[in-house]
């Protein structure tokens, strides 16, 4: 009798996320989309553990307290990480969700971060062009891998050099969007982002107590009107 092939790595995602005492405030609001900007410490979306099911789509559509009316219908075109704070917008309806996602699909969308960095980065701007692939042994990491990495580039401009310790304050700007781009872009070129417990230094992740990437702006269409739109989401850090 043959065998029954069983997948060579077996993928168990045990994370629980710690309550997120933070609310998901609305930036902008209209009868199309809303503009909000998401605490760290939040998933953006539920997890299939039930112990994992706030989030902000949970509080969108549930409501949370200081957010009246909730939002039923709405849907989240994009995602920020577990622990990237910063502005997101979000489909009140499946039309603006489906035109905000196509935005998105053809990368017309522009995307800003502000990251505090470990050390002093020595070029005022740069560009990063490590491709990017799964880490199947060590979820839910990704790893640079030129041979099997999807492209991955991100552009950086340093805002200021801060001292004791040496920290780099960049704005980043991601040309494609990896899972983890910014994250392990920033570690492969050798300043880590501060708080970050999985592409980290010695020190990296103990000189904050949150991952310090934060999403701070986003230019893109209404999907309703066509009127080019530019949201801002200041850094709380």
């Amino acid at each position: 009798m043959s065998g029954i092939g069983l997948p060579t790595h077996t993928i168990v995602d045990d994370f629980v996320a710690p309550a997120c005492d933070d609310f998901v405030a609305i930036l902008y609001q209209d009868d199309d989309i809303l503009l909000i900007n998401k605490p760290s410490g939040l998933l953006s979306l539920s997890g299939k553990n039930p112990l994992n099911q706030d989030s902000v789509h949970y509080r969108l559509v549930h409501g949370q307290e200081g957010m009246s009316p909730a939002f039923p219908q709405a849907k989240l075109p994009h995602r920020l990480d577990f622990g990237t704070s910063g502005i997101m917008v979000v489909g009140l309806h499946a039309a603006s969700a489906q035109h905000l996602n196509k935005q998105f699909q053809e990368r017309t969308i522009q995307k800003r971060y502000l990251a505090l960095l470990e050390g002093w980065i020595a070029d005022d701007l740069g560009r990063i062009t490590a491709a990017i692939a799964k880490d199947k042994n060590h979820f839910p990491r990704v790893k640079i891998c030129h041979t099997t990495g999807k492209a991955a580039i991100s552009e950086y401009r340093v805002l200021q050099r801060l001292d004791q310790p040496r920290r780099s304050l960049v704005q980043f700007i991601p040309v494609t969007g990896r899972t983890h781009q910014l994250r392990i872009h920033s570690q492969a070129m050798g300043h880590p982002i501060l708080g970050c417990d999985l592409y980290n230094s010695v020190y990296s992740e103990q000189m904050a107590d949150r991952l310090l990437l934060h999403a701070s702006d986003l230019y893109f269409k209404h999907p309703t009107s066509g009127e080019r739109l530019h949201g801002v989401c200041p850094c709380p850090f």
